[in-house]
């Protein structure tokens, strides 16, 4: 028993020391044919993969159908189509493109809400934010 497993050992030794390795007449072919193999199984692989994920879109387009949702691509691209549309005879931006705080409407709540406040605090105080 120990023989078999010291024969093999001595022989690996041989050619780690520098020996003449033994050459498989086939392994050029063995190589090929094991290549192939892998090429193959990752052909089937992503087939497989493909086919999962047309089934996964299915049943996501059934849900988007279903609750009228939208791909996010399609969502992106409606997004970006209205900020590029120009506004047809207007030399200015549009309304809903000017900014909160911007209008006259706003600065006239602020100035009610500043007289609210004034009509709270003690007489020396009022005199001071009046001039």
């Amino acid at each position: 028993l120990r023989v078999s497993c010291c024969a093999g050992a001595t022989k690996d030794m041989g050619k780690m020391l520098g020996g003449e390795e033994e050459k498989d007449p086939d392994a050029q072919k063995k190589e090929e044919e094991r290549q192939e193999a892998l090429r193959q199984q990752e052909e089937e692989r992503k087939a497989k993969h493909a086919r999962m994920e047309a089934e996964r879109e299915k049943v996501r387009q059934q849900i988007r159908d279903k609750y009228g949702l939208k791909k996010k691509e399609e969502k992106e691209a409606e997004e970006k189509a209205a900020l590029e549309q120009p506004c047809e005879g207007s030399l200015t931006r549009p309304k809903k493109a000017i900014p909160a705080g911007c209008g006259d409407e706003e600065e006239e709540e602020e100035e009610s809400i500043l007289d609210t406040v004034l009509k709270y605090l003690p007489g020396p105080l009022q005199d001071m934010f009046k001039k």
